[in-house]
């Protein structure tokens, strides 16, 4: 028995790598409990009868070893776990000293940081005195040196005016006039010396003012006469704004007549030169026989007249940047008047609305003095010089390119802001100083007269374009007499119409206004054009449709990339690479953004067919709705024809086809469903090239959708209705009986097969699985019926058991077609259902 229990000891878990008793570890241990006592004290060691023995000594000897061995091992394990937290607690006595030095290194710079802190303020404080006092002195200094400068300047205005006069510099003789009367009365009044000037000044001005008419029309004809190869936009433009800032302060405000005038003869000088320079290099024209310059022109062929229109509209895109840089010029100098007379006249108001408050204030500001006795606003005012500088600009960097604008307002504001220029941007030789005070106050000219003026001059731009256009549509109507541009192919329509066009589109460009005379005359040509080009289509579409066999097509690489490139969005014609072609195998289906189509030959070519039509629209702009209408009449065309031809079984009698097959119906269901697919493309493209009172003419997209829709719709229907009657023909003769599965539902899964096959490889599965739901749905109808009519009823009888198994048969058959494994086909509907 006690070796017994000395074996359970010893086998008892202990704690670390010895074994102490289970009951210790027990969170519910209590020595007052009798049976946890007895476990540990097991009395039968010292309950022996007759005294202690030997054995009895023995064993109570043992169990005090084993306990003193248990509390050995427990004190051990204690003295464990306090070893491994030693080392925390060093950590932290040792993080404590640390923490006192670095308090103590932030404390020293923190005391090092006040000090640097005192010598920047003690620094600062003397050296802003400093700058004031030397700022004041060297405005004063600049003051005096000012004065002294001005009444040298003004002792020499009489020999620089003369001086100016005879370069032609008006501007600078009257804006030096202007600004030396304005000194005299203001800055130098009272100065006995230049009591006389005053009147000698007037007179000169007088003189001036003859002078510059007569400058300006040799001016003009000089800028619209010289040669147009040269490359600069603007004749001498010093001179220009020197003869306009003149002109406006004379108040000569018809000037711009002249350059009108002068525009009228240059653009029929233009026409007649290039006329002239293209003849005399045909040798086939003999000038001694054909005198008239008409008749001469009508001579030409069209790659000859084609290279002379287009010179003649390179030389008016020439003539008319010319003429809008010029007047871009003349219009910005007066815009800059308006500017400045607008800026005045605010400056003047809110000058008045603050002339009480700062009276008010000036003893205040007087009594604000520095322990030096400096005023503290005389330092700063120094600081005010640049921008009286940079606002005084010279009107010759005004604006001289910018857009001409249909809104004055915007143009002001424009060239209100361009002409902050600085003083060393102008060659005019006068101070920014005088050209403030010359438009200020020397222009004597009223906001509505230089609003009207800059109008005035922006029309004669337009005009200048119009003027252009006039020219070339009389050009092209004396060609057009014999019936030329009517005999023109399509290239070459379309090379004429996209010249016109660019050169409409680069008028537009650069005048800012649309001249219809031109555009007008295009559109009349081009309305010619797309009748012709739409016949012709039209008429290729229905030759192609009436020699359509219905069979699939192999797509060649040619075809391939259109598509590709129409799915990038170039709806348009691949240009022709130079070089020999790349030979590339024929593909069996047409890929179209992941999808593959089963197409024929005709629809390939209608594709590129469409995209004529659309880059047809790109080339000229002006016929887009025409050719919407053409197009839209082509696939209405196309779907009809092609309707009478499978559905209407035309292609019986047309191309002397034997029958119209499932696959032709499946393969004309899928080349409309391509067309489909680029419709909404196609109303894009022509949906931005429609003005918005043109998105109406959008909805004949609509309409043929609808009927492409409708027409693949039949022919599902046509589909479905082959295999219905295929259905009530078989099984009105099905009878219930052996052998299973019957000859009726072998033949139906045959033919079911043999339609699978033919439209799979055509219509995505999809379709396929719609069309076969169908075609289920039509058999389950027929096969109920002829049920109810054998009067077999689901009851588990031997005719339900053979209906079962050839149903079963029926399924397993059709769900092992490819594509159709998923097909849930419910025959549970065979079966009518008890009330």
């Amino acid at each position: 028995m006690r070796s017994a229990r000395l074996f359970v000891l010893l086998k008892t878990p202990l704690i670390g790598h010895c074994y102490i008793l289970k009951i210790f570890m027990k969170p519910d241990f209590a020595l007052e409990d009798p049976l946890t006592f007895n476990m540990v004290l097991p009395w039968s060691h010292f309950n022996t009868a007759g005294g202690k023995g030997n054995r009895d000594t023995a064993s109570s000897k043992l169990l005090q070893e084993k306990l003193s061995h248990y509390l050995d091992i427990v004190e051990v394990n204690i003295a464990h776990q306090i070893s491994l937290r030693s080392e925390a607690f060093f950590h932290a006595m040792t993080s404590q000293h640390e923490l006192q030095d670095y308090l103590r290194k932030t404390s020293q710079a923190v005391k090092m940081l006040r000090d640097k802190i005192g010598q920047i303020d003690k620094v600062m404080c003397e050296g802003s005195l400093k700058v004031l006092r030397l700022s004041l002195t060297r405005n004063n200094c600049i003051k005096a040196y000012d004065k002294l400068k001005l009444m040298a300047t003004v002792h020499q205005t009489q020999p620089t005016v003369q001086l100016l006069l005879s370069t032609s510099e008006f501007v600078g003789a009257l804006d030096l006039i202007a600004t030396t009367q304005e000194v005299l009365q203001q800055e130098l009044q009272g100065i006995h010396s230049f009591r006389h000037l005053g009147s000698q000044l007037c007179e000169l001005e007088k003189l001036i003012d003859k002078m510059m008419i007569a400058e300006f029309s040799t001016y003009a004809r000089s800028d619209l006469n010289r040669p147009l190869e040269e490359e600069c936009q603007i004749l001498e433009e010093d001179r220009l704004v020197s003869l306009v800032f003149g002109l406006l302060k004379q108040r000569k405000l018809n000037f711009f007549e002249i350059y009108g005038d002068e525009i009228i003869i240059t653009a029929k000088n233009i026409i007649k030169q290039c006329v002239i320079n293209t003849v005399s290099e045909i040798e086939e024209i003999d000038t001694e026989v054909v005198v008239k310059l008409a008749d001469q022109m009508r001579m030409m062929n069209f790659p000859q007249w084609f290279d002379l229109l287009k010179n003649i509209f390179s030389n008016f895109i020439i003539f008319l940047k010319r003429i809008k840089a010029t007047l871009n010029v003349i219009r910005s100098v007066v815009l800059l008047v308006l500017d400045k007379n607008q800026r005045s006249k605010e400056l003047g108001e809110a000058s008045v609305q603050k002339n009480p408050s700062r009276e008010s204030s000036v003893d205040t500001e007087v009594a604000y003095l520095t322990h030096e006795g400096m005023f503290i606003s005389d330092a700063f005012s120094g600081r005010d010089l640049p921008s009286a500088t940079a606002n005084s600009a010279s009107p010759r960097n005004v604006c001289p390119d910018s857009e001409p604008s249909s809104s004055d307002s915007v143009s002001e504001s424009e060239c209100a802001t361009d002409s902050s220029s600085s003083k060393e941007q102008t060659s005019l030789g006068i101070t920014p100083v005088g050209i403030e005070t010359m438009i200020g106050e020397d222009m004597k000219l009223s906001e509505l007269e230089l609003v009207r003026l800059a109008n005035n001059i922006q029309e004669l731009l337009y005009s200048a374009s119009d003027i252009c256009h006039d020219r070339s549509v009389k050009f092209l109507m004396a060609r057009a007499k014999d019936g030329f541009l009517e005999k023109l192919n399509s290239t070459e329509f379309v090379a004429l119409s996209r010249l016109m066009e660019t050169f409409i589109l680069d008028t537009e460009h650069i005048c800012g206004r649309k001249s219809m005379s031109l555009r007008g005359a295009l559109q009349g040509q081009a309305n010619k054009f797309v009748n012709r080009f739409h016949e012709e289509r039209k008429t290729k579409l229905s030759l192609l449709l009436d020699n359509e066999r219905w069979k699939q097509a192999e797509v060649p690489a040619e075809f391939q990339d259109l598509v590709d490139s129409i799915s990038e969005g170039k709806i348009a014609l691949p240009e022709k690479k130079p070089g020999a072609p790349e030979e590339r195998k024929p593909m069996e289906f047409l890929v179209v953004d992941g999808q593959k189509y089963a197409v024929v030959g005709t629809v390939l070519l209608l594709i590129r067919i469409i995209l004529e039509y659309c880059q047809c629209v790109d080339n000229i702009p002006s016929i887009a709705t025409d050719m919407l209408t053409r197009l839209s009449d082509l696939l209405k065309y196309f779907n009809s024809r092609s309707c009478q031809l499978v559905l209407g079984a035309g292609a019986l009698q047309v191309v002397g086809l034997k029958t119209i097959t499932t696959k032709n119906l499946a393969l004309s269901s899928r080349c409309l469903q391509l067309i489909v697919h680029y419709i909404p493309m196609i109303r894009v493209h022509f949906e931005s090239r429609l003005q918005p009172k043109q998105f109406s003419m959008l909805r004949h997209f609509d309409h043929i959708t609808k009927d492409y829709h409708d027409h693949i719709a039949e022919i599902a229907a046509k589909l479905v209705a082959i295999m219905d009657g295929l259905f009530d023909k078989l099984l009105a003769k099905y009878e219930v009986k052996a052998p299973v599965p019957s000859a009726c539902f072998r033949n139906i899964c045959k033919q079911m097969a043999k339609m699978h096959e033919a439209i799979y490889e055509l219509l995505p599965e999809e379709q396929t699985q719609m069309l076969f739901l169908r075609i289920n749905a039509s058999y389950k109808l027929h096969l109920k019926r002829q049920l109810a009519h054998l009067n077999v009823v689901n009851d588990g009888g031997p005719q339900n058991g053979l209906v079962t198994a050839d149903v079963a048969f029926y399924t397993g058959n059709l769900q092992a077609l490819k594509g159709l494994q998923t097909l849930d086909l419910n025959m549970a509907e065979i079966w009518e259902q008890k009330r």
